[in-house]
């Protein structure tokens, strides 16, 4: 491929990763007050580009990992994988939970939770806490569908019930 193809083809792939029509919603929220305490569920909590997700201990020291978010609809595959019938947000010990909108095809994108605008920084891998939580195959259900994890470029209220979309405009955050 010559130069110039190539410069299309990423212009092209540009303007195609800028359309997501979707706007999602935030279906549960999470906060692990201290390390490996239960989660403590709440309707809403604030987010500071400082703090990360309020009354949640992990803030990450490198702010990469300020707020991590899962898709419901993943956790219906790992659910379906495992041959149970639900698994609870709980044990995934992630903060927020959302629905109608893929999550990875924010990568190194900016978007849009209530309030707040966050950036995708890297996929939330699952730890060996998944086979202890969701059983036996619990960490492999869950390779491919641990969720992202995200720094807090501006605070603000996130709820449940809020949009969530991607932002358009949003730089690189690499």
């Amino acid at each position: 491929m010559k130069p110039a193809e190539i410069l299309t083809n990423r212009k092209i792939m540009k303007k195609i990763a800028d359309i997501l029509p979707q706007t999602g919603r935030v279906e549960w929220i999470g906060l692990r007050p201290r390390a490996k305490a239960p989660l403590e569920v709440v309707t809403s909590a604030l987010v500071t580009v400082e703090q990360g997700l309020g009354g949640d201990h992990y803030r990450g020291s490198s702010g990469k990992r300020q707020v991590t978010l899962i898709q419901a609809e993943h956790l219906d595959a790992v659910a379906s994988m495992l041959g149970v019938n639900r698994i609870d947000p709980l044990w995934t010990r992630r903060n927020i939970v959302v629905s109608g909108i893929n999550l990875l095809a924010f990568a190194g994108r900016q978007f849009a939770v209530g309030e707040a605008i966050l950036a995708f920084t890297d996929y939330c891998e699952p730890c060996e806490r998944m086979e202890q939580n969701l059983g036996s195959g619990g960490y492999n259900a869950m390779q491919g569908h641990g969720g992202i994890c995200t720094r807090v470029i501006r605070g603000g209220k996130i709820a449940v019930g809020d949009a969530v979309r991607l932002l358009t405009t949003s730089a690189n955050t690499d």
